[in-house]
């Protein structure tokens, strides 16, 4: 970071509310600000270049300018940007998802996760003709009020107390608190993060997720799995492929839209020949199905198809998280090409477990890892991915920032306790 940054992040605190457009990229003393990206690097305004394990979130599975993706928008955009019109374009992603994803009989596409989750809801409810929806204490589905709760209540004000009745909260990996909210309520959905992504990485144990099928299999409920993470990076089919249990409907995004703006939700023909105009289930949008996002999209996923770049981001994403068990001496949960290192003892796979970090300590290593050219997203709820562009000069950056940011904490902690 540096000066140029510093100046800028001033001038922001005065245009956007505390500086920046997402909670998350706001952090101590100041964020840096980005001037480009490019295969596994991003270089800020003040000039400096870090290994990227942020990947905006996880969308950029081929890394910052993949160029089979940059090739295809730049062809697009001599077509047209919007039309507000069907094109071939929606129906060749619309074909991939449906001969991946397990579950995907047929498409909406929308502009975003929130998109996806707020309408995915609004049709399990026409649907089953119930109005409860369970969801799991941690796992995010938006930022829309609908999914905004915990075991505590809402998250944030503004959120109508009302909806509190309709939104129930169990447990993640916890199918004994399942069973009695889905006794005790009619539900018209069970919705989950197969493997959850924003309180770090915790992957379901054994058995939660077939589970949660046979649940909603004995009480009449939907299952959805909000894969808007997970699609694509984990498998070409999603969680549903890589843990073999298929949900009824599904929630998707990031990677689908090959770094653009996108959602979509999938599920069996029967219930998604709800939505309108097939249905009466309301859903519609401007930007929906967006030529440049259908483009980029379907870039990325031929890629996937053929380069086996979801087995190397795998596989790459697994050294890192073996260096930082081996330096850190702590717990590292990691699924595919997403994983988290968690600043606190014993076996992460809950929320409990994940609230019980030393938040403060993380972002010192997360501070320790940027001085020395390493950037991961700055919390410690959040995950780190990995991409295609990745390559072994990465893991020895990586490697070695990990080592020198492990001994300045574990030296900053020892000074204080003598």
């Amino acid at each position: 970071m540096g000066a140029r940054s510093r100046r800028l992040y001033e001038k922001a605190k005065r245009l956007l509310p505390g500086g920046v457009d997402s909670p998350v990229r706001a952090f101590e003393p100041y964020p840096f600000f980005i001037e480009r990206g490019e295969g596994s690097r991003i270089r800020d305004v003040d000039g400096n270049q870090y290994v990227d394990y942020c990947l905006a979130y996880g969308p950029l599975i081929l890394g910052h300018q993949a160029p089979t993706v940059v090739e295809a928008v730049k062809d697009q955009l001599k077509h047209g940007v919007l039309f507000g019109i069907p094109s071939e374009l929606e129906l060749d992603l619309a074909e991939k998802i449906t001969k991946h994803v397990p579950c995907a009989e047929m498409v909406r596409f929308v502009n975003s996760g929130t998109e996806a989750t707020a309408s995915v809801v609004r049709l399990a409810r026409a649907y089953t003709g119930k109005e409860n929806i369970l969801i799991f204490d941690g796992c995010y589905h938006g930022a829309h009020d609908h999914f905004l709760f915990g075991k505590k209540g809402p998250k944030s004000p503004g959120i109508p107390h009302v909806l509190r009745q309709n939104t129930l909260v169990a447990s993640f990996n916890d199918l004994t608190s399942v069973e009695k909210i889905a006794r005790k309520n009619e539900l018209a959905a069970i919705m989950v993060e197969p493997v959850m992504g924003n309180l770090g990485c915790i992957p379901p144990t054994e058995g939660f997720l077939m589970g949660l099928r046979e649940i909603c299999n004995e009480c009449g409920a939907l299952l959805i799995f909000d894969e808007v993470i997970t699609c694509f990076r984990l498998a070409l089919g999603g969680a549903q492929e890589f843990f073999n249990v298929v949900p009824d409907l599904a929630t998707l995004g990031k990677i689908i839209g090959g770094g653009f703006p996108i959602g979509a939700f999938v599920g069996k023909a029967e219930i998604m020949k709800l939505v309108a105009p097939a249905g009466k289930v309301y859903q519609a949008g401007t930007f929906c199905g967006h030529p440049v996002t259908m483009v980029a999209g379907l870039a990325t996923v031929k890629t996937l198809e053929r380069k086996k770049a979801i087995e190397r981001t795998s596989n790459f994403a697994r050294k890192v998280a073996d260096a930082l068990r081996r330096e850190l001496g702590l717990p590292v949960n990691q699924v595919a090409s997403m994983f988290q290192v968690f600043f606190t003892e014993g076996n992460v796979s809950s929320s409990d477990d994940a609230r019980k970090c030393d938040k403060a300590a993380f972002m010192r290593f997360h501070r320790a890892l940027l001085k020395n050219g390493v950037f991961a997203a700055p919390s410690q709820f959040e995950c780190w991915f990995t991409s295609a562009a990745h390559a072994n000069e990465d893991f020895e950056i990586t490697k070695k920032a990990i080592a020198i940011a492990s001994n300045e904490i574990f030296k900053a902690t020892s000074s204080k306790c003598g």
